[in-house]
């Protein structure tokens, strides 16, 4: 297991019954979480400000059953984000990916020279901006255009809107087969993608094309890489899958996977957010 610390301005309350309880920078939400099949410890403490409610055709919505902001800021590691109730359940942020942005920082310090990192379907840019606190140049790629946006919001609030980061609108694949007819190597690869999506270029199933990707990824690194790292949130793909990937596409080193947990507060429960696969030489 990979655990998160250093999660300043978030906590998860309780958990139970299908759903989580959470504490997101002073405001309370509570999400559905298919993984979670035990009872709430503490149901006194389930007064959320928010309760987002899916849908038995699919999707869901939000209930705001307290006054509360619009967007507003949470502090992870170090790192500030903006974050909002979206639609899909989503907040801006994973703080389970805490253990891997702390990962990225020190890789990239013990290595004593300049990294350059490529973050694939990059979100509102964690990765980016632990390995721009780190000293590293990124380029941030995303087919969302509101996410990049998002994404250097988050960079200003961070105190990193001057650090060298390329914010790229564009599928992520053909991308990657771009920098490779250019001629252009990354010391350092992260990845988290969607279990499905769809583009212009079509549809993305993971399955079927997160193996692909990944091989033209790996010839993308450069005679000394630092790391590379794929991260899931697709139910009952294993890490061993995305280890396996790894092992097969990547120079002989280091391969360690496992699944993302959050501590739950005064509690040996642990609650599971995906998993990630992580290679080093």
């Amino acid at each position: 297991m990979f655990l998160a610390s250093g999660l300043k301005g978030y906590t998860v309350l309780d958990t139970g019954d299908g759903e989580k309880l959470e504490d997101v920078g002073g405001i309370i939400l509570q999400r559905p979480d298919p993984q979670v099949i035990w009872e709430k410890s503490r149901p006194e403490l389930w007064r959320p400000h928010a309760v987002y409610e899916r849908s038995n055709t699919g999707g869901g919505r939000w209930h705001f059953l307290k006054k509360m902001p619009e967007r507003w800021t949470v502090e992870l590691a170090g790192l500030k984000f903006y974050v909002r109730p979206t639609g899909f359940k989503h907040i801006g942020v994973f703080p389970e990916q805490a253990a891997n942005w702390e990962y990225i920082r020190r890789r990239i310090a013990e290595s004593g020279r300049k990294i350059s990192m490529l973050n694939l379907f990059a979100y509102t840019g964690g990765a980016t901006l632990a390995a721009l606190s780190a000293g590293a140049s990124v380029v941030h790629v995303d087919a969302a255009k509101s996410m990049n946006e998002w994404a250097k919001e988050n960079a200003r609030l961070s105190g990193l809107a001057d650090a060298e980061v390329r914010y790229i609108t564009d599928d992520c694949h053909k991308f990657v087969l771009r920098e490779q007819r250019r001629g252009r190597r990354y010391d350092a690869i992260v990845m988290d993608p969607p279990s499905y999506g769809r583009s212009d270029s079509g549809v993305w199933k993971i399955e079927q094309n997160l193996f692909p990707l990944v091989k033209d990824c790996a010839a993308l690194l450069t005679d000394e890489p630092l790391f590379f790292i794929i991260n899931s949130y697709t139910t009952g793909l294993s890490d061993v899958v995305t280890r396996n990937m790894l092992v097969q596409c990547l120079p002989k080193g280091k391969v360690e996977s496992g699944v993302l947990v959050l501590p739950q507060k005064d509690s040996d429960v642990l609650l599971p957010c995906g998993t990630t696969s992580r290679w080093q030489p």
